[in-house]
Order: structure tokens, then sequence, then C-alpha cells
């Protein structure tokens, strides 16, 4: 029988997210497809750390509203039953074990990972209104208006850049076309532009710009190109006089090493990539711009 890697569950669910679109966890617009607000266990308790993600994807590409989890014991006790046929989803919990080493005589602590099943409020049944979620959201046009010198920034790429209702933004690689949902729907300008530098760091990577996507292109290579549009992305804010969300972004990278099992000297490689995206980008600017936005 096939050993469980969890790491492995890990990263290929993030993957699948990145395959699908923009992660769950960072939409700064009004709108969604499904999905559900921050995870909590049953108790209401918030989930912490890599089961955040693996929750939010599970609810992302399942659909459910409700922010609660359940074991199927846990589920029982609050007097509800786990619909027939209905599958969990998996989160993992960190320890130590505390054991003598044998050279030393002394104890020393051991840590493990343990992986344990649960399941969405959205597949119980009998569970109280209270653990019921909301209903998805249609997106809001909260009359955000464009920025003509970050307008002209980014034309000036000449990257092909599209909107719709559908509220996701990413880069299609086939198309060689950036989506954007209307700018009218983000919570603020900074948020739309940040949320483009983003997607267009990725369309550098296509053959006939920087080809980054034929240099790096194993099973890794979604997250570590995150990784490069995440940080490429901060590089352009900061260059564009945007205060670049370094709290997230800082959040969002680690989720992305914690992907690649902490092969932190990735992040040099990244940083390097991301240079380059940048680099390529701004050198497109109209005269005088990035200087005046960043004064």
């Amino acid at each position: 029988m096939p050993t469980f890697d969890l790491y492995q569950h890990v990263t290929d669910q993030i993957i699948a997210s990145i395959e699908a679109g923009t992660p769950a966890w960072r939409k700064p617009w009004t709108g969604d497809k499904g999905g559900a607000p921050f995870p909590r266990r049953s108790n209401g308790e918030p989930y912490r750390g890599i089961n955040v993600l693996m929750l939010w994807l599970t609810a992302e590409d399942k659909g459910y509203r409700s922010p609660y989890w359940f074991t199927y014991r846990q589920a029982q006790e609050a007097g509800g039953q786990v619909r027939k046929g209905e599958r969990s989803a998996t989160v993992v919990k960190y320890g130590t074990l505390e054991r003598e080493d044998e050279a030393t005589g002394e104890d020393k602590r051991i840590p493990y990972l343990k992986a344990y099943r649960v399941f969405n409020a959205d597949q119980v049944e009998g569970l109280p209104e209270d653990y019921q979620g909301t209903p998805a959201e249609a997106p809001r046009d909260l009359g955000t208006e464009a920025d003509p010198a970050l307008e002209a920034f980014f034309d000036a790429t000449r990257l092909e850049r599209r909107s719709s209702d559908e509220p996701r933004a990413y880069y299609d690689l086939a198309g060689d076309v950036i989506h954007m949902p209307p700018i009218g729907t983000f919570h603020d300008a900074g948020g739309y532009y940040a949320t483009l530098a983003h997607e267009s760091c990725h369309a550098t990577g296509a053959h006939h710009r920087l080809d980054r996507f034929g240099r790096f292109n194993d099973r890794k290579a979604y997250a570590f190109e995150e990784l490069v549009a995440e940080i490429g992305s901060a590089m352009i804010c900061a260059s564009l006089g945007l205060t670049p969300d370094f709290g997230q972004s800082a959040a969002y990278v680690e989720s992305w090493l914690k992907a690649l099992k902490d092969e932190k000297r990735l992040i040099f490689k990244a940083a390097s990539e991301a240079q380059k995206a940048a680099d390529w980008l701004m050198k497109t600017a109209p005269a005088g711009l990035i200087t005046e936005r960043a004064a």
C-alpha cells in the first residue's frame, strides 16, 4: 500500500487552485463563485497555518458556504449526520513526542505531523442553523474608478487585458491574455492594480517574453511561479507608489514555500526571476511615470 505523502497532498491542492484561477484566499474584489469564510473548528476556534489554505481550497472547489468543519464524531455529537457519499477533507495536526535519547539518556522532543479527516457543515444534515453558511455573493459595483496614470503604465506593456463579470483574475497562457474582474467591483484601486501587477508578472513568463515557463516546467513550477508573481507584484507596486500589502504578501509567499516543502533557497531564485519580470514590465513605462509615482 503506497505511503500517504501529506506535503504532496497539500501541494497538489494548491496547484489545482492555481490552475483554476486566483486562489480563494487572495481576492480583493466583490463577488465569488463559491467558497467559505475563514475556516473554523466545530467549537468556533479558527484554524491556523496550512490548514486554512487546505480547507479554503476544498470549500472553493466544492462551493461550501459554512465556515465550520467537523470530524465524523463531532458532527454526531452536535446532533448531525454526515450525508451518505460525502467525501472528507484533510487537515493536519502538528505536535511533538518525548523520547529518551539512547546515547545521552536525556529526553528529546521529536516533531510529528498527523493527518485527520473533517467534513464541512454543508455536508452534514441535522445541524443547528448557527452552523449554516451564507449565500454566494454576487459582484457589486462599488464605484471604484481607474487611475489614468496606472492605466497608462499597464497599457504600455502591450499585454492584452480583458474584463467580464466572471469574479476571477488570471493569466490565460493559451490565449496570452489577462482576465480581470471590473475595476468597479474592487474595494479600492490599489487592490485592482496590485492584482493586475501579479497577473502581468505571470504574463512575462510566456515563451516570446522571458520564457520562464519553458525554463521552469516541472510539477513544482506552479508554486514557484506564484512566488515569482507575488514578489514581482510587490516590486512593481513599490515602484508605482502603491503600498504593497507586505503582511499579506509575506503570508502568501510563506504558503508557497510550505507547498515546496520549505525549500528556502528557492526564495532567492524566485526573487531573481521576479526582478526580471518587474524590469520587463517597467521598461515600457511612459517617460517619468515611475519617478513621479514613487515621489
